[in-house]
């Protein structure tokens, strides 16, 4: 009798070991596909605004108040994917109180896998499109332009070189410009 039941004993382990391990299997593979599988949208930023002093020209008159002005801004594109996100190229545009006064291009690149992508891009602005009834001879004679910047990026997270999953990233951020210091001196992104 205790040879059978030493065997029983045996065999019983043996499916307990194998049960053990397929639900440990189980567990990881769940870890596996929650954790790292989970595609997020990736941020897009202004992190930098240098002002090219010697483009910027302002004409503050009450009569035809203008302003020229060529920015080196840097967008930052942080990836938070266990795979890199490829993105295509595109437009950001500066506006001014909704009107539109420049744009730049945002050249198709990668951003590797948990990692920040920084790419310079040079916007030149104009107050060609503003119309006259607008508050900027009031803000040039304060010294103080804000603008708003946009863009949109259309690109794929590529996970494994398997997975390829579609994610669009927006970048909106407000710059404060100190015409007479010639810095600026607020930049705020949501």
């Amino acid at each position: 009798m205790t040879g059978t039941d030493d065997s029983h004993r045996k065999r019983n382990r043996c499916l307990l070991c194998i049960a053990a391990g397929i639900i440990v299997q189980t567990v990881i593979i769940v870890l596996f596909v929650v954790f790292v599988l989970r595609v997020k949208t990736p941020k897009v930023r202004l992190d930098s605004v240098a002002i090219n002093s010697n483009t910027l020209v302002i004409n503050s008159s009450s009569s035809s108040p203008s302003f020229k002005v060529q920015f080196t801004t840097v967008v930052a594109v942080k990836n938070n994917n266990f795979g890199h996100y490829k993105f295509e190229s595109s437009k950001a545009t500066f506006s001014y109180e909704g009107t539109e006064v420049g744009e730049g291009t945002i050249d198709k690149e990668k951003a590797k896998a948990k990692k920040t992508k920084r790419i310079d891009v040079l916007v030149s602005l104009s107050s060609n499109k503003i119309s006259s009834h607008s508050q900027l001879s009031s803000d040039l004679s304060s010294g103080n332009l804000t603008f708003t910047a946009y863009a949109k990026l259309d690109g794929k997270v590529h996970l494994l070189n398997i997975i390829k999953k579609k994610k669009s990233a927006d970048m909106n951020c407000t710059v404060n410009l100190d015409t007479k210091a010639k810095t600026v001196h607020v930049l705020t992104c949501k």
